[in-house]
């Protein structure tokens, strides 16, 4: 790859650098500064809008990395050494907390397991199904009728991963909440491929458990 992309290398080696230092920051071993804080439950936190943006992208990049690192048989110099185990351990951890293993006891991946938000700030979700209302609903209608009603949302958007916990792994159910129950794409984006290489682990039985991902 040096070879083919060598005019490249100054812009890779940036990328790298950056990649590098983040991941470095992750496992607090940036010699502190820059170090990314934890919730009490283990969880990356960055800010309180919409973390869950930076924890799916950061597991991504520790799966992606510690496959790289395996494959070269080499390990990850911060200010200490890491091992692509390491990365690997830190990565699932993150996503167990996703899915469930988190002290809400609460799946932040909506329609997965028994328990997930349920008032997700989300206008398809929180809005009556036409089949059931064929009358206009537009934005207005939407908001006044709906948005502040206390009952669940009537459709739900499975696999959607809302914005989640609070720096104390707190969080709050309700619509209007939402820095912690809005959904985005690049939330959930980057957990396609992290449970692809976990199912793929499954399927190997390195990790057993990990098989129900792939159905969902």
């Amino acid at each position: 790859m040096e070879d083919k992309h060598k005019e490249h290398k100054y812009t890779l080696d940036q990328y790298l650098s950056k990649a590098e230092h983040y991941i470095c920051s992750c496992f607090n071993k940036n010699n502190g500064t820059n170090n990314i804080d934890r919730t009490p439950g283990g969880l990356l936190f960055i800010r309180q809008w919409n973390n869950m943006q930076y924890v799916s992208s950061a597991t991504f990049l520790l799966i992606v990395y510690s496959d790289f690192l395996k494959s070269l048989n080499q390990k990850l110099n911060c200010h200490g050494v890491v091992s692509p185990e390491e990365l690997f351990n830190l990565a699932k951890a993150q996503v167990d907390y996703i899915l469930g293993s988190n002290p809400m006891n609460m799946s932040y991946l909506v329609g997965y397991g028994t328990k997930y938000p349920t008032r997700m700030h989300h206008r398809g979700a929180s809005i009556v199904l036409y089949r059931e209302n064929k009358g206009f609903i537009g934005c207005t209608q939407g908001y006044d009728n709906w948005y502040s009603r206390e009952e669940p949302n009537p459709n739900v958007v499975v696999r959607a991963l809302v914005g989640g916990f609070d720096c104390q792994d707190n969080f709050s159910d309700q619509r209007g909440n939402y820095m912690q129950t809005e959904a985005c794409t690049y939330n959930t984006a980057p957990l396609v491929g992290v449970f692809a290489k976990l199912n793929q682990l499954g399927d190997k039985q390195e990790i057993p458990n990990l098989n129900l991902i792939a159905s969902f």
